[in-house]
């Protein structure tokens, strides 16, 4: 046999050992449930989680701090149920998909010849939410016991802010007799060697400029309008902008979480050509490094409004406390764990600030450490994009990964 047919022969091996695989199956069977917003309908995620809670004989709850909001938590009781417990936390919905740029269908979780799964979700964030029952199932097959419970928890909404999951659960007496001490969520895939791990993120605001001026004729020369105030409004914004831009690039060892991004959005207002209007509207989408001070950034944006020439009130659809990053030092006893089950593994990890924002920030909030790690690398980051996909083995390397994780975690 020639080497280029030994070569099929082995792909086609590969290819069935995949196909075969019980927890390739079980990924894939979660994937093609399509929780996609808008208007995500639970029901068929939550049935299909009740079913992976029976297979491992562990109770589930489900618990709806809103109306069609369900939060499911499938518990696995430590041989030290007092002591504080684990969360692993996932997310069940997933971001809008445009199926005509996709070239395979974004709910039928594909696997071509190479091992990829195609499907929104296989990397933000499904893979994670199925390892961590991977991990616990293969605890399970050799009779692990860990010292602390752990609690795999499935969130809604996390795409459109965890307004109505997590941010109101965490506050909730049924979030409270879990009782937390440490949780790990989701994180970005890494496209080198280096595993991403974030142990903070930037408080996002979403500012509304709503802003008044004089209204009148186009074809006269006004003092006061609104457009002149935007024009203000917008040149100083960018011009802070770009001062952020030349900090990321003038610091190789800065990622995009170390500065504050700005960027403008949304821009509305006017009726009619030839009318200058009597109010314009700009939004900007501000994530604050964690090194800013929010009040003398809000007291910023006031002074910029005021010499403006005033008339302008700020709107904010988001504007997220300041939360502190989870320490990664030897006060932090979770951590030292997670690390050592690195060092064990002989993995390079990269510890950085979220660039965007995610659940972890709600569970930091209520004074929880929290890490979020993918175990993705050498993978093309592609959460929210079009053929977002894994790696068959590399979604079977992140169980491998996980259960060391979890299990020096969970004996801390």
């Amino acid at each position: 046999m020639c080497e280029a047919s030994k070569r099929k022969v082995a792909c086609e091996r590969q290819y069935r050992e995949w196909e075969e695989n019980e927890e390739i199956r079980i990924f894939r069977e979660y994937l093609r449930i399509p929780t996609v917003h808008p208007n995500v309908n639970y029901d068929e995620c939550v049935e299909f989680l009740k079913r992976q809670a029976a297979s491992l004989e562990l109770p589930v709850q489900v618990i709806e701090v809103n109306p069609r909001k369900p939060i499911v938590v499938i518990t696995w009781e430590g041989t030290e149920p007092e002591a504080k417990s684990i969360i692993l936390n996932s997310h069940m919905d997933v971001v809008p998909v445009y199926a005509e740029r996709w070239n395979r269908p974004p709910f039928a979780a594909e696997m071509d010849e190479e091992g990829r799964i195609y499907a929104r979700g296989a990397q933000d964030m499904k893979c994670v939410g199925m390892q961590f029952l991977a991990a616990i199932r293969a605890l399970q097959r050799d009779g692990v016991r860990l010292k602390r419970t752990l609690h795999a928890t499935f969130v809604p909404d996390e795409e459109i802010g965890g307004k109505l999951g997590m941010m109101e659960w965490v506050h909730k007496e049924s979030f409270r007799q879990l009782n937390v001490g440490f949780s790990i969520d989701e994180g970005i895939a890494g496209e080198g060697e280096d595993y991403p791990l974030f142990y903070g993120e930037r408080s996002v605001w979403h500012v509304y400029f709503n802003i008044s001026g004089t209204p009148g004729h186009g074809s006269l020369l006004l003092k006061g309008t609104a457009g002149q105030k935007a024009h203000y409004i917008i040149d100083k914004l960018m011009r802070f902008r770009e001062q952020e831009v030349k900090r990321l690039e003038n610091n190789p060892d800065f990622t995009i979480g170390d500065v504050t991004t700005v960027n403008l959005t949304i821009m509305k207002g006017g009726v009619q050509e030839n009318v200058v209007p009597p109010e314009l509207t700009v939004c900007f989408d501000i994530r604050l490094a964690v090194n800013v001070n929010h009040l003398e950034f809000e007291n910023q944006l006031l002074d910029w409004c005021r010499e403006a020439g005033g008339g302008i009130e700020l709107e904010y659809d988001q504007k997220c406390p300041y939360v502190k990053p989870t320490k990664l030092d030897d006060s932090n006893i979770y951590w030292v764990a997670f690390k050592q089950a690195l060092d064990e593994l002989g993995l390079k990890v990269k510890p950085q600030i979220f660039p965007g924002g995610t659940d972890s920030r709600y569970i930091r909030g209520i004074g929880i450490p929290a890490i979020g790690f993918s175990p993705m690398n050498n993978t093309p980051v592609l959460l929210h994009d079009h053929d977002e996909f894994l790696k068959a083995d590399t979604y079977l390397e992140g169980i491998r990964i996980y259960r060391q994780i979890i299990t020096r975690v969970a004996n801390a």
